[in-house]
């Protein structure tokens, strides 16, 4: 993958995301509409976590060290973790405080500039979600597919904050005008509930390769690979382990031969190496695969 390219675009996003929550976070105290003001804060932290994963890039491409061997791409789960945390926490601290603030009475707004944000805002958010899920698609960056869902998190953010100002302004002079208060902290609530879950489902998945759990899909692409392999050669039985760390696949596989198996040359077994690998996939630097041969079975 091009960190290069992975880089430009995480450092396009970082200004976009700060210029965004500073105008947000304006405005939002302007018109006193908490909902924006949150809309906004959430999209300051969402800069300071970008600006984490242009680091956690820039490290990841790197080559490992004494002290890290195997490089450093566990830093990427460890990331995701870590943001996915930080969206999950705001999201759960904005609806507490529109609990809060509907159980007082609610507080009126400025619905013209508070509409006119939204739809700004909502509109360079979605450019801005296309633009970054298309390099992430692009160069299958999992740093970039988290910003995307930030995007995608802000757009949503915002288009549900014109709709409700929308509806907030139809109910001023009406029978219904003793609703207005209610309108913001009503929106804040509602959009923090449906936003919870994506930062939610980035921890879950993140934990799984902070805990090392085998990937499901590699296992079964190495069992398959290795059950014809064995079948192919007359191998006795090979057992393998699989695990994923950021955009690092680890697999190791040791197989046991029958006693008397003849070896040509050495490399006769770099052969059989080599074709495991191609029917594995593409080799790439992501990629460290050990296959190990042996006759004896307590070495597997």
């Amino acid at each position: 993958m091009d960190t290069h390219q992975e880089q430009s675009v995480l450092r396009l996003s970082i200004r976009a995301t700060l210029g965004v929550g500073l105008i947000g976070v304006g405005v939002g105290l302007w018109s006193s509409s908490q909902s924006i003001t949150f809309d906004g804060f959430y999209s300051i932290v969402d800069s300071a976590l970008t600006v984490v994963a242009l680091l956690v890039s820039r490290l990841v491409a790197r080559e490992g060290s004494r002290r890290f061997q195997f490089g450093y791409w566990h830093f990427e789960p460890l990331f995701t973790t870590f943001n996915g945390t930080i969206l999950t926490l705001a999201c759960l601290y904005a609806f507490l405080g529109a609990v809060t603030n509907l159980a007082t009475g609610g507080h009126k707004i400025d619905f013209g500039p508070a509409a006119a944000y939204a739809l700004i805002i909502a509109i360079s958010s979605y450019a801005m979600l296309f633009y970054v899920g298309r390099r992430a698609r692009a160069l299958n960056s999992e740093l970039l597919r988290i910003d995307a869902r930030g995007w995608l998190m802000g757009g949503s953010m915002s288009a549900s904050l014109l709709a409700s100002f929308g509806l907030g302004s139809s109910l001023v002079g009406t029978e219904y005008a003793h609703l207005v208060p209610y309108v913001d902290p009503a929106v804040l609530m509602i959009l923090a509930l449906v936003l919870l879950p994506l930062p939610v489902s980035t921890v879950v998945r993140s934990l799984r390769e902070v805990f090392q759990l085998a990937p499901s899909d590699l296992d079964t692409q190495v069992t398959e690979v290795m059950d014809a392999t064995c079948r192919k050669y007359g191998f006795v039985r090979y057992r393998s382990y699989v695990m994923k760390i950021g955009r690092a696949q680890f697999i190791e596989i040791q197989i046991l031969t029958p006693p008397h198996f003849k070896v040509g040359e050495i490399n006769d077994m770099d052969r059989i190496r080599s074709e495991i690998g191609e029917q594995l996939g593409e080799s790439s630097p992501q990629r460290w695969l050990t296959i190990a041969f042996t006759a004896n079975p307590a070495w597997i």
